[in-house]
């Protein structure tokens, strides 16, 4: 039996020495330590041995076994590392290709005008406000001097999701907000920046979906020099340090007075043209002072505390700055429109 055991040894390892690859390494493992290899065979023999002489061939058939094994894992390694070279050597880059250019995104022009914004109104002391989309009616409206059934509110066509929630026409609701979390006590300067849905039909110039950035003073003394002063500031950066503003009087239910805001056309410098269709102004925003109920409404005593608000349409701006004559090229996700703002970067 020590005779088999050692033969089968002798020919196992030259077996594996010879094998030039993986499953071949594979195929005679099993063969030799399998379940039925001649090894086992020999071991079931081991019951015509004596009590002496069992102890010494199984501990030499684990020898083997062990040996076998070392043998089998150390060709697995040599086969293995000759692929990995093989593989290597058959697949060479060729370094002096040129490479493939990577194409690279660029910012949004909606997204460029709200951080322009952003920029100037917080380098004028202002903080940023954020608010829900999905509204409720007394924020939205009665917050704003909107009682319900108040005929103001066909100015707006809603999306309500129930009687009493809705998706907020306007980011004016984050004002009230803001205005009630300051208890009566000023000052508020906030600017509002948001997605706002009015029930509309998609054109050149209108969408049911559309971003504002609305603007909020509230403190002793504010007057609407200050208001005027603001969007000066405002219009020059945006439009041009040449441009000028005109205030026109309008109404909104949350500002009295109310106005609504033109610059001159840059383009004809106000002397009229098809841009702005012959009147040398083109309107811009609607602003006015804070309501006095709306400033009660939100805890605020209205004989000590003024305010001003305004509401920015960033299409509107865009459409103005950039040249852009259909409001849909926003959202077409046209990678070629997209790419004409990289001028601007």
């Amino acid at each position: 039996m020590q005779e088999k055991l050692q033969a089968l040894q002798t020919e196992a390892l030259e077996s594996i020495e010879n094998a030039d690859s993986l499953k071949a390494l594979n195929d005679i493992r099993v063969s030799y330590l399998g379940k039925k290899g001649p090894i086992t065979e020999v071991l079931k023999g081991m019951g015509k041995l004596s009590a002496k002489e069992r102890p010494k061939m199984g501990a030499l058939a684990n020898e083997v076994r062990d040996a076998i094994a070392a043998s089998v894992a150390e060709k697995q390694k040599q086969l293995e590392e000759a692929a990995v070279i093989e593989k290597l050597s058959s697949e060479t880059i060729d370094i002096t290709l040129p490479g493939r250019p990577i194409k690279t995104g660029n910012h949004h022009p909606l997204t460029r005008v709200i951080e322009e914004v952003e920029d100037l109104f917080l380098g004028m002391g202002y903080t940023v406000a954020e608010g829900p989309e999905l509204e409720t009616d007394y924020y939205n409206f009665e917050a704003l001097n909107l009682p319900k059934d108040h005929p103001a509110r066909d100015m707006q066509d809603t999306f309500y999701i129930t009687e009493e929630t809705l998706l907020r026409t306007q980011t004016s609701p984050v004002q009230a907000r803001t205005m009630e979390k300051h208890k009566g006590k000023g000052p508020v300067k906030i600017i509002c920046p948001g997605k706002v849905y009015r029930r509309d039909n998609d054109d050149a110039t209108h969408s049911h979906q559309f971003m504002q950035i609305e603007g909020l003073v509230v403190d002793e003394n504010i007057r609407m020099s200050d208001l005027k002063g603001t969007l000066e500031v405002f219009a020059k950066k945006m439009f041009g340090e040449d441009r000028e503003i005109r205030l026109r009087p309008s109404f909104f239910p949350f500002t009295e007075p109310s106005v609504e805001v033109d610059i001159s056309c840059k383009l004809c410098g106000g002397k009229g043209c098809r841009v702005c269709k012959g009147t040398g102004w083109i309107e811009v925003l609607g602003s006015g002072m804070v309501h006095p109920h709306v400033l009660e409404m939100a805890g605020f005593d209205s004989k000590k505390y003024t305010g001003f608000a305004f509401g920015i349409g960033v299409e509107r701006i865009a459409m103005l700055k950039y040249g852009v004559d259909d409001i849909r090229h926003f959202y077409s996700n046209d990678i070629r429109f997209l790419k004409q703002f990289s001028m601007h970067e």
